[in-house]
């Protein structure tokens, strides 16, 4: 399942993500059962299955948290269980319930996640990222909600500008006014050349903001595609949502 892309000049460029196979089980239970999954340089795709599908699993495997039993990962065109901190890099994770060190600000927690990726906050886009999301980075981490605890993750991520973000669930806890910044964020995160793997429940915002989805059941892909070209697939008429297209999937 190998999606190869082309820049500017025609040449061709290989996945960001390139999986191929994967299997991964937890005593009797297949969590992944030969899983497909291909992200293109530039593109936001989105990941999506209902709880239990294997998601977060994956999501585990791709970042090297987590060996898989079988198949072909590669991450950058290498493998993220031997390669992770190499890898770590050149990505940036946003977990659906960020945790934080208790005792530190906002803005302490930031710097570091910024330093630990090699980035000096001074010359990062924190300052702009800080104003946009509202975040008050004086406050210490025990005191944030939830949506303050994520705003500060995403801060973070978006500050590193790195080649890769993997979301999950990234905006758990916020309005949507701050939804809507977020949306902006990514946007303008592809618009640069950068890659975004989304992974999140609400299905509106990921039709708003991927190129292409990959949809998952039982540890397996069912459909991969634009929106688009799932509508087709499923002979659905054009104002089909991406959400009457994944009922269907699971049909």
């Amino acid at each position: 399942m190998s999606d190869l892309s082309t820049d500017a000049c025609g040449a061709t460029r290989d996945p960001v993500i390139d999986v191929h196979g994967l299997v991964k089980t937890f005593g009797h239970v297949h969590a992944l059962d030969g899983l497909e999954l291909s992200v293109s340089p530039g593109e936001v795709h989105g990941f999506l299955g209902p709880n239990g599908a294997g998601k977060s699993t994956t999501l585990r495997v791709l970042l090297g948290l987590m060996r898989s039993d079988a198949g072909s990962v590669r991450l950058f065109g290498s493998d993220p269980w031997r390669e992770a901190p190499t890898l770590h890099r050149r990505l940036a994770y946003v977990p659906g319930d960020v945790s934080l060190w208790p005792n530190l600000s906002g803005g302490e927690t930031v710097d570091l996640l910024l330093r630990m990726r090699g980035i000096e906050p001074a010359g990062s886009r924190k300052a702009e990222l800080v104003e946009r999301f509202k975040l008050d980075l004086t406050t210490k981490a025990r005191a944030y909600s939830r949506g303050n605890r994520q705003k500060v993750a995403l801060v973070a991520a978006l500050s590193s500008d790195t080649d890769l973000l993997v979301l999950d669930e990234p905006t758990s806890g916020l309005d949507p006014l701050m939804e809507q910044v977020f949306r902006e964020c990514i946007a303008e995160h592809r618009a640069r050349g950068a890659t975004a793997l989304l992974s999140s429940h609400i299905l509106s915002e990921v039709e708003r903001l991927a190129d292409r989805v990959t949809i998952i059941r039982d540890g397996r892909t069912v459909e991969t595609g634009s929106v688009a070209s799932l509508r087709l697939t499923q002979h659905a008429t054009a104002d089909t949502s991406l959400e009457e297209l994944f009922l269907e999937a699971y049909r």
